[in-house]
């Protein structure tokens, strides 16, 4: 495969951006979750596939993309989100250690097969924060085409199973509330994300640690929202979908042949294996709502691994505490991104001194 011409850089990028476009526009109408991200995903795949010469994305726009990723995350993080669960903090703590260590279990069971590193398959399985995960897993030392077709085949599995356990295990009431979203407030917003990807980048440069383009924003972001200097702010919905796409396509672009190949084969095993992740969860909310006294359905709905707005929408519409929910969700999804450097770096050197 050659590389694309010099005398016209602009067209094969476009090709992508309007296949992003098409494809993404396509997602969102059948209401398919992450539908920016997975559509860039497939953009960037069906170019890889197709086109005669091989396309490189530039480092700073992965890491641009990586930063909005990380800005969207960190704004989620407010104190008023997280005062509900601080009484029940010691089982919260229970609940963020016993989904890191079902995650890896079931990372570990599909690693044994031989064409999946440790790294991949602990990456591939971690239960929360798949764009997140995504968007750090070749920083982390793992095969990011393998993270992201397993994670969002997580939250797939995660979005069909929820509803069928939420109506025929619990038997709530429909509609009794709603989720409620403020006008955007475009120059705090805009603030928030300039400060956030300017200073996170910078502490990037000063921290020689992997992910940190994702981290750096995602850290500051969550200072300035805790700070309530710009008041209650969030990611513009543009901004955050553009996130969302420069590293879909940058995954997408690594994908040849060969790896769909190998991919397809791992969808039996990783099927079974995200059945028991979301089940152990299920059984961790459970206990959740044994030792802390909210209703089973809240504590099922807050360990839920994966799909977090439309955790939130069921919250809502079955009368759930959508803020007890919310603020579980938001503490392991940060936990988890925090967490998965030291794996990272630990994973690695596990793996030089098994070659060794």
């Amino acid at each position: 495969m050659t590389t694309t011409p010099a005398s016209a850089p602009w067209r094969p990028w476009t090709v992508v951006a309007v296949a992003t476009v098409a494809v993404s526009a396509l997602f969102l109408a059948v209401a398919l979750p992450s539908a920016v991200l997975f559509g860039s995903l497939v953009a960037g795949m069906g170019y890889a596939l197709l086109a005669p010469s091989e396309l490189e994305m530039s480092p700073l726009l992965f890491r641009l993309g990586q930063a909005l990723v990380g800005v969207v995350i960190g704004s989620l993080v407010r104190v008023e989100t997280l005062l509900p669960v601080a009484k029940d903090w010691p089982a919260v703590l229970g609940v963020v250690v016993a989904t890191l260590a079902v995650s890896t279990v079931a990372g570990r069971l599909l690693a044994v097969r031989r064409d999946v590193s440790v790294a991949t398959g602990a990456f591939a399985l971690v239960a929360g924060g798949a764009s997140g995960i995504t968007a750090i897993a070749h920083d982390l030392g793992a095969d990011d085409r393998v993270v992201t077709v397993v994670q969002y085949l997580r939250v797939l599995l995660v979005l069909l199973a929820m509803p069928l356990v939420t109506t025929l295990v619990f038997h709530p009431p429909r509609d009794v509330g709603a989720l409620h979203t403020g006008p955007t407030r475009w120059l705090p917003d805009l603030v928030l994300v300039a400060v956030a990807v300017v200073a996170g980048l910078g502490l990037q440069r000063l921290v020689a640690a992997p992910a940190m383009a994702l981290l750096g924003p995602m850290l500051v972001a969550v200072a300035v929202q805790s700070s309530g200097l710009l008041g209650d702010v969030e990611v513009p919905t543009v901004l955050e979908q553009l996130g969302y796409a420069l590293v879909g396509v940058r995954v997408g672009l690594r994908f040849t042949r060969a790896s769909l190949r190998s991919i397809a084969r791992l969808l039996p095993v990783a099927t079974a294996l995200i059945l028991l992740v979301i089940a152990s969860c299920a059984g961790i909310g459970l206990l959740l709502s044994a030792v802390t006294g909210v209703d089973r359905l809240t504590g099922y709905l807050a360990t839920t691994p994966g799909g977090l707005f439309a955790v939130l929408a069921t919250a809502a519409d079955s009368g759930s505490d959508v803020t007890y929910v919310l603020a579980v969700q938001v503490v392991r999804v940060f936990a988890m991104l925090l967490v998965a450097p030291l794996g990272g770096g630990w994973l690695s050197r596990g793996a030089t001194r098994s070659r060794s």
